[in-house]
């Protein structure tokens, strides 16, 4: 099978790449910058940028199936109005990708969100059918992304093309290289960069289990809807706890109550701002690990043989990456 892969050199697009090409596929794994794309035997490269087909809407023909991994989720930590550009690359581009596919044969679509657009109800988990609605999610990537799911479910081609969804929850994993905001976690731990543990916790699952979900759904022909891949349900402190044992390094021993960690993200965010810089911590990205939603993955489990590696194991591999990059970059 040949598959087209947006988001190629990320946390989970990489991931993929690696697993596609490792079982005998061939991928042509679209990125913005080629300097980042690391070579692998039997992967092709395409520049261009999700947001512009023209780029790449020729290169789909000959592909059976696409992975749309890449997103932008600057919302989380930049400053500015991100919703515009939230709107044009998650929703209105992800659609132009699904018209691309269809028009060039493809006949697989997998498209990832998140566990984060779900929405609780009377359950004590939350699976596929728990639906968010847009209007009530205060964070605006979460929202862009109930607002494409909403678009898919919607779109006239739905029935010519076999489309899958895959909500995962909180990924890390090594490879890293951008890094996503779990990479940022392990990287100021790993630097003494993380003065205190602010509350909440959620679904944390490792990249690859995803990427082996996605891979999965691929190779299964009678597959499409939505699979939750989410992970256990761990918190803030259970993720620092692991770091230490994995690292040997001495983590934050001051854990911050809810009330105080928000007041200190509205200084942080107050000074980056008059700094012209990002803030490292953010009310939003406070709120939104506070949740505690318990997630299904039980479908996954059963559809696509998902299975989740101990989180130790997955601290352990991001702490080894991590340190392999330092000693490689200072060489």
């Amino acid at each position: 099978m040949k598959v087209f892969v947006t988001g190629a050199t990320g946390l989970l697009g990489g991931s993929v790449v690696r697993q596609l090409l490792a079982q005998g596929h061939e991928v042509l794994g679209l990125v913005r910058d080629p300097r980042k794309a690391r070579p692998q035997q039997g992967l092709t490269w395409c520049e261009g940028d999700i947001e512009f087909p023209a780029g790449w809407r020729e290169r789909l023909h000959g592909c059976q199936a696409v992975v749309h991994c890449a997103a932008y989720f600057r919302e989380y930590y930049g400053r500015g109005d991100h919703w515009p550009r939230l709107v044009r690359l998650n929703v209105q581009a992800t659609l132009e990708l699904l018209e691309e596919s269809l028009k060039a044969g493809v006949s697989h679509f997998v498209h990832i969100t998140s566990s984060g657009t779900l929405h609780p109800r009377s359950q004590a988990t939350q699976d596929e059918e728990c639906r968010g609605q847009a209007d009530l999610k205060s964070n605006l990537y979460f929202r862009s992304k109930i607002l494409t799911d909403e678009a898919i479910d919607a779109w006239p081609g739905r029935d010519r093309l076999r489309v899958i969804t895959i909500l995962p929850g909180w990924m890390f994993g090594p490879e890293d290289v951008a890094p996503t905001a779990a990479g940022r976690l392990v990287h100021d731990f790993l630097n003494g960069k993380l003065p205190a543990v602010p509350p909440g916790g959620t679904g944390v699952v490792d990249a690859r289990d995803v990427a082996s979900a996605i891979v999965a759904a691929l190779e299964r022909q009678d597959i499409r809807g939505r699979y939750v891949v989410a992970g256990p349900t761990t918190t803030l402190a259970n993720l620092t706890r692991l770091l230490e044992k994995v690292s040997g390094q001495r983590g934050p021993r001051l854990h911050l109550p809810y009330r105080l960690a928000m007041l200190l993200a509205l200084v942080v965010e107050t000074v980056a701002r008059w700094l012209g810089k990002d803030a490292l911590i953010t009310r939003e990205g406070i709120r939104s690990l506070q949740h505690g939603h318990q997630y299904n993955s039980s479908r996954a489990q059963r559809d696509l043989g998902v299975t989740f590696r101990p989180l130790e194991e997955t601290l352990s591999d991001c702490v080894t990456w991590w340190r392999s990059r330092t000693t490689t970059d200072s060489a």
